[in-house]
């Protein structure tokens, strides 16, 4: 990037600085006429006087308008000059309205401009980079402090050609007027010339440590963002705080400094502006006396040294701006120069054809150092065939890991090379490197996005097929592919298909999915996948594969449940005429799932049409008054247990906090009180029934009367649906998919029985049975593909995020596999599993596993044992594991 801020605005919006100097231009002659006028409309509209030779002389009337068009009375020559001079307002309004428009339009584009190459440099960063820079202060760098420098790309020709234009308009015109008078309106202004850029250098001084100071603040946010978990696991919110605090108190200080020496600049401007009144009312009023000059005259340079003192206001405010500018953008320009970063041609260029990595891989020299210059992997040398199982063995500090990501080209090396089948893999561009091999270490980073999303990730390279628009979105697609063509940015739709289906071995999506699926198997994440998907929901239109075999599942299940009496008690089935004890109050009374907010089931007697129900089949008084007994139970029963006691949780409806607010409503009211009741406490009360589970709760509450009744209005409740809600919610019924329902729900069709031994896990298995014999498990797991993860991850426990980085990388088939410690944080069993699997998998590509555990290297082809970021042995591991050896020596360590 250029380091100097003119250079770079002049190389990327050169043109369109011309186009604004020229609008400035055209706009100094009008706005010289624009100060003519009132003079001429005092003087000779207004008058009748004009000067000829000097002399003041009278105007005759009829006169025409600069000796041209038909003759005017006195009258009719003061209104044309008005008009003209109304006219010429306009001119210059419409001429600074396009300028500024068009230099807003210039200012955010090379904001985007500008954002768009610090966000592409972050994507070329070497990584040490990120060990130095926080996720704080980039954030902060290319968000925050670079928006004044698109504000400045803007003015940073134009306006000091426009204002200091006016200025020179205006001294023109008084120096026209009268050089007494030009001279007295700029006597001054030396003065400011001198002190002021003093004084801003001071104020530029402070500005640089204020940034600096708030980029260290935005580090220190994201410090505890990211470490929120030790803060409170250790009580250090207070210490937190403090140093927060102190970063405030540093900031606060810097600012104020700030705040006092630009006043103290504007307190300077303001008196010397202001000196300006004083000499043209004391010089000019004497000439007026002595007959020198005319009061017309007089009154057009006052108006004039009234708008001289906005440009020149504008002028120091630039000058301001510009310094400030210039620090951010050389401080951000520095900031994002890091020493090794990534050529940009390896991130772009395109290979003609598409690369195998194959023949021999050959390492020779390859050295890293860290920051103090302590050699980390030194001077490895590596030679075989690409397609082998190598182990790379070592304890902590051995060089293991680092040299697993030099060999997947995660790391810059500073010296060696790396070559395979004779090709230097150092100068390769990453659509070689970082298509044809994979890593994963043991933190690998999951993605804001759908489960299956992160699973293509090491797919999407390149747009392969662009998504086809019509009418106005087609032109919307063409102004965004011309205005990111204008700003710089790449112009590729992220509404395109990117998956490369050939890298995945497969033909299309359909064939894509499969081929997850059984990705997702090797590394033992099938199961959990399966379960998304059966929490999932899915649009019937876009699946209808999906809704024939999840109705297929729920007739099987019903078979098996209705032929076997042992089996049927498990669930209790929905039926439009029969109320369901083990489903809520208010589910029985809907009989379907709400879509949206426009029910809310926690808060149902809030609905009025949910109150018109109830009236219309007699039952709100009932509801209050089942309510209140409610209450009461839960009062008795709950008041004294602590919100974790055991029972508290499992058989509870009302939370910990509600609990004294009812005890205080029972205190307030009688049982025989309930219609002197105020409507907000009568719904607080009618509240409480809906959350009832009569198989669960078993209060008494929801007995066989109540139940009859609450069947009636789930009868009204549908027939009287209004027109406006009836798409608000979908009912059940056994011959039709439920949109509004997970597949889960879908196929059970029904409620678990709450008191049956392990009802939930036996209705699991018997489910998964089902599916596996209609062959849907993979189906439902495409549904889980859709499972949203997510920030970084978050949704997902840290063994489901490492399984899925392991499937990520497999799942692109690279020619090289490289791991480090990519098993450590799970349980020994899926350890062998997925070291089977993926060994298994690898019998005739690379790979290249840093193993956390010596003994893993048995099953390997080829055997590295590193030692202080050598090398120390190499060879199989039947040669290796002997007395003496450095891996036997790591065997017993870990053994013992």
């Amino acid at each position: 990037m250029e380091r100097n801020l003119f250079r770079y605005i002049l190389r990327y919006s050169g043109r369109q600085q011309i186009v604004l100097l020229l609008l400035t231009l055209i706009n100094m002659p009008v706005s010289y006429y624009s100060y003519e006028l009132p003079k001429t409309i005092i003087n000779e509209a207004i008058q009748g006087q004009t000067k000829i030779d000097g002399k003041k002389v009278a105007v005759e009337f009829p006169q025409q308008v600069y000796g041209i068009g038909p003759h005017l009375d006195q009258l009719s020559y003061l209104l044309t000059y008005c008009f003209i001079f109304l006219f010429i307002i306009l001119i210059l309004q419409g001429l600074k309205y396009v300028s500024n428009v068009y230099r807003g339009v210039v200012g955010e584009r090379m904001l985007r401009r500008l954002r768009y190459q610090l966000y592409h440099r972050v994507l070329r960063f070497p990584q040490p980079t990120f060990r130095k820079m926080s996720q704080g202060e980039i954030i902060s760098m290319i968000t925050g402090e670079v928006e004044p420098i698109g504000g400045f790309v803007a003015d940073s020709f134009a306006l000091p050609a426009m204002q200091g234009g006016t200025m020179l308009v205006i001294l023109g015109f008084l120096v026209v007027a009268d050089p007494f008078l030009a001279a007295a309106a700029v006597a001054l202004y030396p003065i400011q010339f001198y002190i002021i850029p003093k004084l801003q250098r001071r104020v530029n001084k402070l500005g640089k440590e204020r940034v600096k100071r708030v980029r260290l603040l935005s580090q220190k946010i994201g410090e505890t963002v990211s470490g929120s978990q030790e803060i409170h696991v250790h009580d250090t919110s207070n210490y937190e705080l403090a140093r927060f605090a102190q970063r405030m108190h540093e900031i606060f200080t810097i600012r104020l400094q700030i705040y006092i020496w630009k006043f103290v600049i504007k307190f300077v401007n303001n008196f010397i502006q202001q000196l300006g009144p004083f000499f043209f009312y004391s010089i000019g009023g004497y000439l007026v006396l002595e007959g020198q000059l005319d009061i017309g005259t007089l009154v057009a340079a006052i108006a004039a040294h009234k708008d001289l003192g906005a440009p020149w206001k504008e002028l120091l405010a630039y000058y301001q701006q510009q310094q400030d500018a210039r620090i951010k953008y050389e401080q951000v320009v520095e900031q994002f120069d890091p020493a090794g970063i990534i050529p940009e041609e390896r991130q772009l260029v395109e290979p003609a054809e598409r690369v195998r990595l194959q023949g021999e891989l050959t390492v020779a020299g390859l050295s890293l150092a860290d920051d103090t210059q302590v050699p980390i992997v030194d001077n490895v040398a590596i030679t075989g065939p690409v397609a082998r199982r190598v182990a790379l063995v070592g304890g902590a500090g051995s060089g293991r890991e680092e040299l697993a990501m030099l060999l997947a080209r995660a790391l810059e090396p500073e010296r060696g090379t790396i070559s395979i089948g004779g090709t230097n893999m150092l100068t390769q561009p990453e659509a070689v490197t970082g298509r044809r091999i994979s890593f994963v270490g043991p933190s690998p980073y999951v993605f804001n996005m759908s489960l299956g999303d992160n699973l293509y990730y090491g797919l999407r390279h390149r747009p392969r097929k662009e998504k086809v628009y019509e009418g106005e979105a087609a032109k919307e697609r063409e102004r965004y592919i011309e205005f990111a063509a204008m700003s710089g940015n790449i112009d590729y739709d992220p509404a395109a298909d990117w998956i490369d289906y050939g890298d995945a071995g497969v033909e299309d999506m359909a064939g894509l999915r499969r081929e997850a699926i059984r990705v997702l198997q090797l590394v033992g994440l099938d199961d959990d996948v399966y379960s998304f998907g059966l929490r999932g929901s899915i649009n019937p239109k876009k699946r209808p594969d999906v809704v024939e075999g999840v109705l297929k599942a729920r007739k099987a299940l019903k078979e098996k449940l209705d032929a076997d009496p042992g089996l049927a008690v498990l669930v209790e089935r929905f039926d439009p005429d029969s109320y369901n004890t083990n489903a809520s109050v208010i589910e029985n009374l809907m009989f379907g799932i709400p879509y949206g907010d426009a029910f809310d089931v926690d808060r149902p007697t809030e609905h009025p049409y949910i109150r018109e129900v109830l009236d219309r089949v007699g039952l709100t008084r009932d509801m209050v008054a089942m309510g209140y007994q409610a209450a009461a139970t839960m009062v008795e029963l709950f008041s004294d247990l602590p919100p974790d006691h055991e029972l508290f949780q499992q058989y509870s409806f009302v939370s910990a906090d509600d609990l004294p607010v009812l005890q205080a409503l029972l205190a307030q009211y009688s049982r025989e009180q309930l219609d002197t009741m105020k409507p907000a406490d009568q719904n607080m009360l009618m509240s409480l029934p809906f959350k009832l589970i009569p198989a669960r709760h078993r209060l008494g509450i929801i007995e066989e009367q109540a139940q009859a009744r609450l069947l009636e209005a789930r009868k009204a409740f549908a027939e009287n649906l209004p027109d406006d809600l009836k798409s608000a919610i979908a009912f059940f019924n056994a011959d039709e998919f439920n949109p509004a329902a997970n597949l889960l729900d879908n196929i059970l069709f029904g409620k678990i029985a709450f008191g049956q031994a392990q009802a939930q896990e036996r209705v699991n298995t018997l489910m998964k049975e089902v599916m596996t014999e209609l062959g849907i498990i993979d189906t439902v797991s495409e549904v889980g593909l859709d499972y949203d993860v997510g920030n970084a991850g978050a949704r997902l426990s840290a063994a489901q995020r490492q399984k899925l980085a392991l499937a990520r990388a497999l799942l692109k088939r690279p020619d090289m596999l490289v791991l480090s410690d990519a098993t450590a944080v799970l349980d020994t069993s899926s350890q062998t599993r997925i070291l089977n699997g993926v060994l298994d998998e690898y019998a005739d590509r690379g790979l290249v596993w840093g193993v956390h555990r010596a003994a893993m290297a048995e099953r390997f082809d080829y055997v590295l044992v590193m030692k202080g970021g050598r090398i120390v042995e190499k060879g199989t591991f039947a040669d290796l594991n002997r007395g003496g050896t450095a891996l036997a020596e790591l065997i017993a360590a870990e053994a013992g």
